[in-house]
């Protein structure tokens, strides 16, 4: 495959980056990836070692002159969130992501590009191989399945590292410096239906919205953009009103952590009143673009016609299902009153899928900075469904990470910053999850903030990362491992 990046800089993080656009790696599939991490330690004389959950961690010793700094772990997750649009052909498990470059920007073919958090491994990759580089020792951390459960984090042991700093490299904002993060749950509803025979004399359809951006449900919850579900639902809650459609299938979003971009159900009707749906659906289709047209001006909502399924299900879930959905909350649901601009509380409807021959699986996900407030915006998730008859799982969910507005290596890549760049950095907590927490837990000396490139749309096709940017991470990074205090 010819190597696209191999213009841009710097060479040696964007060369690493391409090699793991190589190598599958699915949240939960990362076997290759692990492997490709144990080869990549083991070809460089570098001791590694993985832990039983597959977290890779990959030491370094410190350059001549500089054994007295205090030892640094990086650290970033190796799987990445799998998503195409319905037209792309990808099997994430086994195609390479092809990257490409496009106006300052290097994104993907119709999928995810892997830059959450790819460009972080590459960092590492770069710093473990660089040559001519003077730092104290360095510890690489990479972990397993951040993106659907944080278990490398959850399992990671107290002594796989010795470092006292931690640079977390999973931020997606240059020139921003983040001490804390939200911390957050999952609620999980089941709904059991009945199959039914298809009344005689209904027509069948197939609804769809598609063309919304999604994104990340903590970095982009707070930009109004649409849910495909919600939208998606919305028609069908009014035209049951009207005509008492029976529903074959509901599938729309893909993860917890994602808004959902696209949506489809097929529904059968009686026949008499397929074209007074199709002429309700211009209507809402018009509406739609006229509200989401700011912030969705590609939505899209076709109708049309498919063959007669071999089943419904019974009405009264059916029912059921529409009111909960169209009852349970989605977006911000509190901004912060700590930090002006941040939001506080939120709750994504993340997916709605029929699974396993008669089960509705719905899928939603909460954060907050307040842990009181986690639960309770899951609690109210919770309540909306259990009044539609779904049967309610919460997670044990993740600890956000309180800042520490006086840490010392804080105060290094501060220093560090404005010496390189001539600016002040923006320091501040993000609503996104990162595996802060989580390592404060096993780690209570730690010393942590976390940094990173410009990505964008990232947990959607049109993930993208900024090349400049890049650069200017690489710079930032470099120099903090340079200036890190003395033991």
């Amino acid at each position: 495959m010819e190597n696209i990046l191999d213009q841009l800089q710097p060479k040696s993080v964007w060369a690493h980056f391409e090699d793991i656009c190589q190598v599958p790696r699915p949240s939960k599939k990362e076997e290759k990836i692990i492997e490709f991490l144990l080869d990549f330690g083991k070809k460089h004389n570098l001791e590694t070692k993985r832990d039983e959950i597959g977290n890779v961690l990959i030491k370094k010793p410190a350059t001549p002159g500089k054994e007295d700094l205090k030892t640094v772990v990086l650290q970033s997750h190796m799987d990445m969130v799998c998503e195409k649009n319905n037209e792309t052909e990808h099997n994430f498990d086994t195609d390479p992501i092809v990257p490409w470059i496009d106006n300052g920007w290097v994104k993907a073919k119709g999928t995810t590009l892997g830059a959450d958090d790819g460009i972080g491994m590459a960092a590492e990759m770069a710093l473990l191989t660089a040559t001519d580089i003077e730092h104290g020792p360095i510890e690489c951390l990479f972990t397993v399945d951040e993106e659907t459960g944080l278990s490398g984090a959850f399992a990671l042991q107290p002594g796989f590292f010795d470092g006292k700093i931690l640079l977390n490299l999973d931020s997606e904002d240059e020139g921003e410096i983040f001490i804390g993060c939200a911390g957050g749950i999952d609620t999980i509803a089941n709904m059991e239906y009945k199959k039914e025979e298809v009344p005689t004399g209904h027509f069948a359809l197939r609804i769809d919205v598609k063309g919304l951006l999604g994104g990340h449900s903590g970095d982009e919850i707070n930009k109004g953009r649409g849910n495909s579900n919600k939208i998606l639902n919305r028609f069908l809650w009014q035209i049951n009103k009207k005509y008492n459609i029976r529903l074959h299938d509901f599938n729309g979003g893909n993860l917890r952590n994602a808004i959902p971009r696209e949506a489809f159900a097929i529904i059968t009707i009686p026949s008499e009143f397929k074209e007074n749906v199709r002429a309700d659906l211009n209507i809402y289709a018009a509406e739609m673009e006229h509200v989401w047209e700011i912030y969705e001006p590609k939505l899209k909502i076709t109708l049309e016609s498919v063959e007669t399924p071999e089943f419904v299900i019974d009405r009264e879930i059916s029912n059921n299902l529409f009111d909960a959905i169209y009852a349970c909350p989605h977006g911000v649901f509190s901004m912060s009153s700590r930090m002006p601009g941040m939001v506080e509380t939120s709750t994504n409807l993340a997916s709605v899928k029929f699974v396993d021959g008669n089960k509705i699986l719905i899928t939603t996900s909460q954060r907050s900075d307040v842990d009181s407030e986690k639960y309770n915006i899951a609690q109210m998730v919770g309540s909306a469904l259990t009044l539609a008859g779904a049967n309610i799982e919460h997670t044990d969910g993740y600890p956000g990470w309180a800042p520490n507005p006086n840490s010392e290596i804080l105060t290094v890549a501060v220093d560090s910053y404005k010496r390189l760049f001539d600016k002040e950095p923006v320091v501040r907590s993000i609503h996104a999850g990162l595996e802060c927490g989580l390592f404060l837990e096993k780690y209570p000396d730690m010393d942590m903030i976390s940094f990173g490139p410009t990505l964008r749309d990232v947990h959607s096709p049109d993930e993208r990362i900024n090349i400049e940017t890049v650069e200017k991470f690489w710079l930032h990074l470099i120099d903090i491992i340079q200036n890190v205090p003395k033991n």
